[in-house]
């Protein structure tokens, strides 16, 4: 029989009894309860303080851990962690018997925890051992207690209430030996009847490979990619807290935006490129290549089918979501560029050294400019390194943002004097505008403080006359 692997966020998981009510229970029959995969995250705001605030950048644990001058801070934090953790177990179990089981796993997991950290540090107090040798490892192994503890707690909510849940950690807590993440999962999920089991999944998976290193803390979706592709699932889908939707809601309002439905995975990859993840490109292209489609819903309107995201063509050409992003010009301008190979491999080179993400690129005969994703800081260290390999050429950086049309077909429809149209029509202008052949997306570049009003003159453009309105989604 079909099952499927669904994934949820930490954000949806700070709100698990709900999700009971409707996500993992709800209104189904006992023998519709199973031949479901369960990934979650760990609670809400718990992986910011085990590691450090993704936005804010505020220390947690780890940071604490590999910065600080005495062991004080990263003691007390751990300490904050195990009693936000605790806080949560008396707020999402009510039976005392499932509290004492999960204050007692956060107790062994902390106290674990704490002895690694010490017994690391009394190691690297010789001079053959290095700290900074092992803080991926680290690293890892804090963000699987925060995976390990919300899957433990709501394995036994479920429990409670009569599922036939089963807890699977990933996180190799006290394993031996160090297997890939295939062997990991296949041994992890080889003794379990998908149909008279639900099987909740660590998000975290420990692993040979070391998911962190790559993928930082966007390893749940790998796990979650790699765990449908090689259990056979007829859909994996991925549950957060708003539909994906033809705009942001913020930008061009609640009542305008609506639901994409349907599209596919080229369109996925534009939207990640332009930080709007759907999922990690990754992870898609894992789901791509096993041939299983995934679906984005809205974990808290379970009748509601959400969009698809699959590996075929548009039935008509159609623009699917309008966005945007905040980016970094670098233009290289050069003389003796014409006709002269290798320009462009050595602006790749220092990019690619200072783990800068590229956008976009345009480039006429002597010009390279490059559309990027990341901070000045690290763009005055881009323009010295650039500076030292071409001492005649002309550097020049600006702040600006960059508007995307996106569509599965964007054939036929015009959309580059459209788009631009569109903006003259609400008294903007665009810098500079392209389209490629592949026809899935056309990029407007436009002054910053006119980003959302460019978003919104093209949302308004291309969906809002032709497709329904949809509230609740983003």
């Amino acid at each position: 029989m079909s099952h499927t692997v669904e994934k949820i966020g930490g954000t949806s998981m700070s709100r698990v009894n709900q999700l009971a009510d409707t996500l993992f229970i709800g209104s189904r029959k006992p023998d519709e309860l199973y031949g479901r995969v369960f990934v979650v995250s760990a609670f809400g705001g718990i992986t910011n303080l085990l590691l450090e605030h993704k936005k804010s950048g505020a220390p947690g644990v780890y940071a604490h851990f590999t910065n600080a001058d005495s062991d004080q801070g990263w003691h007390d934090a751990l300490n904050n962690v195990a009693r936000e953790m605790r806080e949560l177990n008396h707020q999402i179990l009510e039976h005392p018997a499932d509290i004492e089981q999960a204050d007692a796993f956060v107790t062994e997991r902390a106290h674990g925890a704490r002895n690694c950290l010490i017994d690391l540090q009394r190691l690297c107090a010789y001079g053959h051992f290095r700290l900074s040798e092992h803080m991926l490892q680290i690293r890892e192994l804090l963000a699987g207690v925060g995976e390990a503890h919300s899957a433990f707690v709501t394995t036994l909510m479920l429990q409670r209430a009569g599922v036939n849940a089963r807890f699977v950690d990933l996180s190799g807590w006290r394993d031996e030996g160090d297997v890939t993440l295939d062997e990991r999962i296949a041994k992890a999920m080889d003794s379990i009847d998908l149909q008279a089991e639900m099987p909740i999944v660590t998000g975290y998976a420990q692993c040979a490979e070391g998911l962190m290193r790559e993928y930082d803390r966007g390893y749940s979706e790998v796990t979650f990619s790699r765990l449908a592709a090689l259990t056979g699932a007829h859909e994996a889908i991925i549950h957060k807290e708003f539909h994906l939707s033809s705009s942001d809601p913020k930008i061009v309002g609640e009542d305008q935006v609506c639901k994409i439905g349907r599209t596919n995975f080229d369109v996925a990859d534009q939207l990640s490129n332009m930080g709007m993840e759907a999922i990690h490109p990754k992870a898609a292209k894992t789901l791509r290549q096993a041939d299983v489609p995934l679906r984005v819903t809205n974990a808290f309107e379970p009748d509601d089918p959400g969009t698809l995201i699959d590996d075929q063509p548009a039935e008509s050409p159609a623009v699917e979501i309008v966005t945007g992003l905040d980016i970094v010009t670098l233009e290289v301008f050069e003389q003796d560029m014409v006709g002269v190979k290798g320009y462009d491999a050595k602006i790749l080179e220092v990019l690619a050294r200072h783990n800068v993400r590229i956008v976009s690129k345009v480039s006429n005969a002597n010009t390279i400019t490059h559309y990027l994703d990341t901070s000045l800081k690290t763009m005055r260290r881009v323009e010295k390194d650039i500076a030292r390999a071409y001492p005649a050429a002309e550097i020049t950086t600006r702040t600006l943002s960059m508007a995307s049309v996106i569509g599965r077909d964007l054939s036929g429809l015009a959309v580059l004097s459209r788009g631009l149209t569109a903006l003259a029509d609400a008294g903007l202008s665009a810098i500079g505008a392209s389209q490629g052949p592949r026809n899935v997306d056309v990029q407007f570049i436009v002054e910053r403080d006119v980003l959302k009003s460019a978003i919104k003159a093209m949302h308004g453009a291309f969906i809002q006359p032709a497709r329904p309105r949809l509230t609740n989604a983003a």
